[in-house]
């Protein structure tokens, strides 16, 4: 190998290995949270059960959004 091209492969190890280390640790935060998010759901909704309430819709507003009713409007939106 010529010196010119081991230079260059030195060079930018450092640079992919950082890459790589920055993606792995992404990933990790994405799948956690998304797992995080799973497990709370599946308690709530049997929590929600518990209490005889009915399962929280995907259109229903969040646990703490505020309703503001917009001037001139009879039906609040969510926040």
């Amino acid at each position: 190998m010529s010196d010119t091209l081991l230079a260059a492969i030195w060079a930018i190890t450092p640079t992919l290995a950082l890459g790589v280390l920055f993606w792995f640790v992404i990933r990790s935060i994405i799948r956690s949270d998304r797992n995080e998010r799973a497990a709370y759901n599946k308690i709530e909704a049997e929590e929600r059960a518990k209490r005889g309430l009915p399962p929280r819709s995907a259109k229903a507003p969040a646990e703490g959004d505020q309703q503001v009713t917009p001037p001139g409007s009879s039906s609040p939106h969510a926040v």
